[in-house]
């Protein structure tokens, strides 16, 4: 446990003389990335096959108007772990720490001496610490983009037992990369580190030769997460949160039948001819390798709720599948084919409906009514408090809150009520994001949306129009007044994300 959160640690929930409290549920969170709102057949999706999260969808509960913290990783992922949105998290953009390090030798290959991005705030508990301060085990497998090689907030320092993946997103680019990065308490590991692919480093990283590298990460991530649940004897509550990195660019992968399933369906496709400076490489089908991502996905999801039926674990567990933003464009994607967002504006990188509203799919037979279709308003920050609530954490925010700190933000609602089928569940205000790569805030109170670009405002009736095409800010200055307000209660200045907030 990070030793800066001292102040938080309370003594750890055991079996024994707890026998009047109620069987804590497992939890396992997966979150994919760069998937679009339209990306699944069962919200819609047309060319791409995705049966088990279409089934995990009728025997759970299928959100439609469920948000990712940000538009891109990193900061989308601080909001989950921090349980905080953009204007008060530390990580809010993906700013990188391997920028002109020195580069070491890696078989035929050079590689940066250090990786990783932004560190969250180690005064700031985050959620595995918590999940691990009430009794249970904790694994994370896939990207973490919390941190750099070395830093103070690295898996092995914020409350992760098992962890094995991508420290840094950049070097998830690649899905045959030089190396990945392991903290295994179970196997000694003092601290996270490189995993070095032998067999990789033996060709090119980048043009002629790499597609004879073999170890392909996502299959490797997956398998060590199916590993991870196999060891669990049922007698400790288990948290895991699998990042897979599918179906994120680069668009390459084994040449199996999920791939020539779609290179024959799609008989007439595109190649995707790497230019120079890019760091994906050369992607050809670029529709079938799209496609074939996402539903080697959907396998993998298919294989997490296998392997919990099989070890008797499905009964008591909850297990929540969504992307970390909206779909993105490079290396060959094309959302346009797909229609990604088909009724939503925007991709990656957006604050606008299509860079930021997500699949969002809650599965638990017995705890999460079946085939149900929800629009309650959630964003990722609301996770901590649903997982404490589910977890029997009474009042997270005075128990964790860091008293060191002049303000210590908590922004979630649970929506364990939701999740669970009962009645009284309390709504947003409001939802805020900042991002400041694009520049833009944006504030949804209701249905009304207000996205500010360059401090700009514009105003949108998510009712009447859910693509955003009509900027209706000239006519309901009160109601911009009002969402610009919001927007500057809920903005903190940060030394590294900057954004031009819109006049009050």
């Amino acid at each position: 446990m990070n030793k800066n959160l001292l102040w938080a640690m309370m003594p750890l929930m055991t079996a024994c003389g707890t026998q009047q409290e109620p069987q804590k549920p497992n939890i396992i969170y997966i979150m994919c990335d760069d998937m679009g709102y339209n990306d699944l057949a069962c919200y819609g999706q047309q060319y791409i096959n995705t049966p088990n999260l279409d089934r995990m969808a009728s025997e759970g509960m299928r959100f439609t108007q469920a948000y990712a913290g940000s538009p891109v990783s990193a900061p989308s992922r601080a909001s989950f772990m921090t349980g905080q949105h953009t204007g008060h998290t530390e990580v809010r953009g993906n700013k990188e720490y391997w920028r002109d390090v020195p580069m070491i030798p890696m078989g035929v290959n050079q590689e940066f001496s250090l990786v990783g991005q932004h560190p969250y705030d180690p005064e700031h508990i985050i959620l595995p610490e918590i999940m691990k301060d009430n009794g249970y085990t904790t694994g994370m497998f896939g990207k973490w983009a919390g941190g750099y090689e070395g830093s103070v907030s690295t898996p092995d320092k914020r409350g992760i037992d098992e962890y094995y993946g991508y420290v840094c997103q950049y070097q998830a680019h690649l899905y045959y990369p030089n190396f990945l990065n392991r903290y295994s308490k179970s196997k000694g590991d003092k601290e996270v580190i490189r995993i070095t692919l032998e067999d990789n480093i033996q060709h090119p990283q980048h043009g002629e030769g790499y597609e004879k590298r073999t170890q392909y990460s996502a299959d490797m991530i997956h398998q060590a997460a199916l590993e991870w649940i196999d060891n669990q004897d049922g007698k400790q509550p288990f948290f895991g949160v699998f990042t897979y990195t599918l179906p994120h660019a680069e668009l390459v992968q084994p040449e199996d039948s999920i791939l020539q399933y779609y290179k024959e369906k799609f008989t007439e496709d595109k190649d995707w001819i790497s230019p120079d400076w890019s760091r994906y490489n050369t992607s050809l089908h670029a529709h079938a390798q799209f496609a074939a991502m996402v539903t080697r996905l959907d396998a993998y999801v298919g294989e997490v709720l296998n392997k919990l039926k099989e070890k008797g674990f499905d009964k008591n567990t909850l297990v929540i599948f969504t992307s970390d933003n909206g779909p993105h464009m490079e290396g060959g994607a094309d959302p346009d084919f797909f229609g990604h967002n088909a009724i939503l504006r925007g991709t990656k990188r957006q604050t606008h409906e299509g860079g930021v509203r997500v699949p969002f799919i809650a599965w638990g037979p017995g705890m999460v009514p079946a085939g149900v279709v929800n629009d309650h308003q959630l964003a990722f920050y609301d996770l901590m408090p649903t997982f404490c609530e589910l977890a029997g954490v009474e009042d997270y925010v005075a128990k964790y809150t860091n008293p060191n700190k002049e303000v210590d933000y908590f922004d979630g609602l649970s929506f364990a009520k939701t999740l669970t089928g009962k009645e009284g569940q309390q709504a947003h205000d409001f939802l805020y994001w900042e991002f400041e790569e694009t520049n833009q805030v944006a504030v949804r109170m209701g249905d009304w949306k207000m996205v500010s670009k360059a401090g700009k405002p514009h105003l949108y009736d998510l009712s009447k129009d859910v693509h955003e095409d009509h900027d209706i800010a000239e006519q309901h200055p009160d109601i911009v007044k009002k969402l610009v307000e919001i927007a500057h209660s809920q903005h903190t200045e940060s030394p590294y994300f900057k954004v031009t907030m819109p006049e009050l």
